[in-house]
C-alpha cells in the first residue's frame, strides 16, 4: 500500500523484504558520518570536473577493462583530450549514495560510492515510517526485537531531500533560459525494469514540488531528442527538459539492444548518453561523475595523502575527516599477489571489479584461485579492498520476506547515505545531505543488496 515493492514479471508486485524493528548504532558514529559524507561528496564533484586527472589516473583501468574503456572513450569526445579541452554544456548533479560499513574496531567505513543509478532513498524513508508504526500501534512486539531500549529513532529525510535537491537543479535550468511553467524532470530507466516503484515515489515527490516527471530507455531516447536554441534538450511530445536522472547506463547491458544491427556493440545508445551532456541540462550521473566513483577512483584517493585532497577544494580539517572514513585498499599487481598469497590473512580481504550492483566481489581463500586467473592485462581493473566486520545484532531479528516471517540470529547492516550537489554545491536543506538507507543481512551472506541479494530494509536507532 505504501509503494515499497518490485515489480514482477507478470505485472503484480511483491513487498520488498523488511526487518520489524531497527538497528542501533553509537550517535557520535552516525554524527560522524553526517559530517563527512557530504565532504566525500565535495570531493568527487570536484575530481569529477578536474579532466586532466581523470583521463591520466584512469587510463590503464580503462584498458584492463572493455565497459570502463567505453566511458572513458565517451570522456575524451566529451572533454576533448589535455592540451584541447572541450566544456560540454551539461551541468553537473551529483546525486550519490555512500555506502559503509559499522566495522567493530575501526567504526565506520566506506564500502563504495554509489554516483550512478544512486536508488532507494524512498525506500529508506519508508523503512524508517515503518519502525515508527510498529512502535506506535504495536509497541509489544516493537519492543521484543529492539537490540537495545532507551534508543532514539534517527530521522530520515531521504525522499523529501532528494527531491528538494532535483528540483532546485531543474529549475535553475529552466530560469537559464527564462523560461516560465513547470520544470520538467526525465528518468533514463532500464528496459523492463523491476525496481520501478522506489522510482515511482521520487517522481511523486517531485510532482508535489511542481516538477513534470518523464520516464523513458536509451532505446527510446535514441529516436526521440533533439536540439533546442542554445543547447536546449528537446525531448519529442514533452518539449525543453531540465534534468535528468539516469538509472540505467552502468552497465554493458544497458546500451545494448538486439534490434539495433551495429559493427560496434552499444554505440547507437552510448552516444544517446554523450547526445544528453552536450545539452545544457543538470544530469546526474555524468560521465565524469561515474569515472569519479568508481572502485579505481576509490582506491586513489584512500591511497593518495590527504594533503593532495586539498587540489580539490578540502582543507587539511576536512581531508582528514574524509580519511577517517577510508579503509585500505591495494592496487593489483604482481607484488601484490604473492604478498596476498604467502603473507596476507585471507580472510581480512575482499576482491573487487569495477561492476556496479550486487555480484562482483570475490572473499577470503576464494580470492587466490581467481588472482590466478586474471590476466596481467586485466590487473588494472581489480582492486584489493580489507574486509569490513561489523557488529553483529546483539538479540535475534524478525525478518519478512515474501509474506513469511524469519528468525535471524547473526544480522548485520550497510549503511547508505545519501547527497546531493548540483555543479559542487550542496542543494539539499541539510548541507548537502539527503537521508539514509539501510540494508541488513545475515553474517553469512556476502550479498547483501535488497534488490540482487539476501538483503533487507532496516533503519537506524541511536544510543549513546
Amino acid at each position: 500500500m505504501n509503494g515499497v515493492a518490485f515489480k514482477q514479471n507478470d505485472n503484480t508486485a511483491r513487498h520488498v523484504p523488511f526487518s520489524i524493528a531497527p538497528m542501533t548504532m553509537q550517535k557520535k558514529r552516525f554524527e560522524h558520518l553526517l559530517k563527512t559524507t557530504p565532504l566525500i561528496s565535495k570531493l568527487i564533484s570536484n575530481i569529477s570536473e578536474d579532466h586532466d586527472f581523470l583521463q591520466t589516473s584512469l587510463m590503464k583501468t580503462a584498458a584492463a577493462e572493455p565497459f570502463f574503456n567505453i566511458l572513458m572513450s565517451l570522456h575524451k569526445e566529451a572533454h576533448g583530450e589535455e592540451g584541447s579541452r572541450r566544456t560540454p554544456a551539461r551541468q553537473p548533479l551529483l546525486m550519490m549514495r555512500t555506502d559503509y560499513m559499522d566495522d567493530r574496531e575501526q567504526g565506520p567505513k566506506v564500502i563504495e560510492f554509489n554516483g550512478i543509478a544512486a536508488g532507494m532513498a524512498p525506500f529508506g524513508k519508508r523503512a524508517t515510517q515503518l519502525h515508527n508504526y510498529i512502535s506506535q500501534q504495536h509497541s509489544t512486539v516493537y519492543q521484543q526485537w529492539l537490540a537495545t531500549t532507551g534508543a532514539t529513532p534517527a530521522e530520515n529525510v531521504g525522499l523529501e531531500q532528494m527531491a528538494i535537491g532535483v528540483t532546485t537543479a531543474a529549475v535553475k535550468i529552466k530560469k537559464d533560459f527564462n523560461e516560465s511553467g513547470s520544470p520538467t524532470f526525465l528518468m533514463v530507466i532500464q528496459e523492463n525494469e523491476d525496481n520501478v516503484y522506489d522510482q515511482h515515489l521520487l517522481e511523486l515527490e517531485l510532482q508535489k514540488l511542481g516538477v513534470r516527471t518523464v520516464r523513458r530507455t536509451f532505446e527510446q531516447l535514441s529516436t526521440q531528442l533533439s536540439t533546442g536554441k542554445s543547447q536546449r534538450l528537446l525531448l519529442e511530445s514533452v518539449g525543453p527538459i531540465d534534468a535528468v536522472y539516469l538509472r540505467a547506463g552502468y552497465q554493458c547491458a544497458d546500451y545494448y539492444s538486439p534490434e539495433l544491427d551495429e559493427s560496434v556493440c552499444c554505440q547507437t545508445l552510448s552516444r544517446t548518453r554523450l547526445f544528453l551532456e552536450q545539452h545544457r541540462v543538470a544530469i546526474n550521473a555524468t560521465i565524469s561523475q561515474q569515472l569519479a566513483t568508481s572502485k579505481a577512483m576509490q582506491m586513489l584517493i584512500t591511497r593518495m595523502p590527504a594533503q593532495e585532497y586539498a587540489r580539490w577544494g578540502l582543507t587539511p580539517e576536512e581531508a582528514h575527516l574524509v580519511k577517517s572514513v577510508l579503509a585500505d585498499m591495494k592496487a593489483v599487481n604482481k607484488e601484490t599477489i604473492h604478498w596476498f598469497n604467502f603473507e596476507a590473512d585471507k580472510e581480512s580481504w575482499v576482491l573487487k571489479n569495477q561492476g556496479e550492483g550486487g555480484g562482483h566481489c570475490v572473499f577470503g581463500t576464494d580470492i587466490s584461485e581467481k588472482l590466478e586467473n586474471i590476466e596481467p592485462h586485466e590487473y588494472d581493473a581489480w582492486v584489493l579492498m580489507q574486509r569490513l566486520y561489523p557488529h553483529e545484532r546483539e538479540k535475534p531479528v524478525l525478518a519478512i520476506r515474501d509474506a513469511k516471517q524469519t528468525v535471524v540470529d547473526d544480522l548485520i547492516s550497510e549503511i547508505g547515505l545519501f547527497t546531493v550537489y548540483y555543479q559542487g554545491e550542496p542543494v539539499t536543506e541539510l548541507n548537502g545531505y539527503a537521508g539514509y538507507l539501510i540494508r541488513s543481512k545475515p553474517a553469512s551472506e556476502n550479498e547483501g543488496g535488497i534488490h540482487s541479494g539476501k538483503g533487507i530494509l532496516d533503519s537506524i536507532t541511536l544510543i549513546d
